[in-house]
């Protein structure tokens, strides 16, 4: 029965790539959630063409946090950089610090109303899980194989790119996915300051009060995030047996 659980996940995946694509095959299953004569799928826009706007928003603020995030958790895991470690960390706090509402508030004033700010607060939300990973991953490295590669004439430069950040990867790659699953449920609200996401499908719904648009915005990105959360973890599991052998 081990082949259950893959089973599933296809079959989640195939009904949601349908959904998107054929949203009215399934009018009738949501017909009983609207009023008279109100739509019961999504018409304001096209439901694939907003999931790709919204998963481009999530890869790039997800992508420039990593950078960041890696970037910072080399540093301080350098001597030269090791004063730096509560400094970053209060850096990387600030986006758990301001709820992502805050953010867009502050933002909007400055880089005007679309994707920009929703980037932004995506942005600084993600950078704390990828950054902890980061450092644990860094920190946590075998000191048999250190010695080692220092043994083995090495340079520092050497080491961090053979040895430390291939050894920590798997551990950077679960804080990759925790970000990632916070900004596909965060990406929703950027679509109240005009951002193209799949917020714009709830936002509809509770506007009019119609349940079937805020279950279809709802679901395609809780499919989204357990599909993409157990794709990212099963590439950890990958990356974990390849550093054990």
């Amino acid at each position: 029965m081990a082949w259950l659980p893959n089973l599933v996940r296809f079959a989640v995946l195939l009904l949601l790539l349908v959904f998107l694509l054929q949203p009215l095959w399934f009018e009738p299953l949501l017909r009983p959630l609207v009023q008279a004569n109100a739509p019961a799928i999504y018409n304001q826009g096209s439901l694939f063409w907003l999931t790709l706007l919204h998963l481009r928003t999530v890869f790039v603020a997800t992508l420039a946090a990593t950078a960041v995030a890696v970037s910072l958790a080399i540093l301080v895991t350098r001597k030269a950089g090791a004063e730096f470690l509560p400094l970053s960390r209060s850096l990387v706090n600030i986006g758990q610090t301001f709820p992502p509402v805050a953010v867009l508030a502050l933002a909007v004033p400055i880089f005007g109303f679309g994707e920009k700010p929703t980037l932004i607060a995506l942005f600084l939300y993600g950078l704390l899980p990828i950054f902890e990973n980061a450092l644990t991953g860094l920190t946590t490295l075998p000191p048999t194989v250190m010695e080692a590669a220092r043994g083995a004439g090495m340079t520092e430069r050497q080491r961090l790119f053979n040895i430390e950040l291939p050894l920590a990867l798997p551990v950077i790659l679960t804080g990759i996915r925790l970000s990632v699953v916070i900004s596909l449920a965060t990406a929703t609200i950027g679509s109240t300051v005009a951002a193209k996401t799949l917020g714009e499908v709830i936002i509809a719904g509770l506007q009019s009060n119609n349940l079937a648009f805020v279950l279809q915005g709802g679901l395609i990105v809780a499919a989204l995030a357990v599909l993409i959360h157990d794709a990212l973890q099963a590439v950890e599991r990958f990356l974990s047996g390849r550093v054990r052998a």
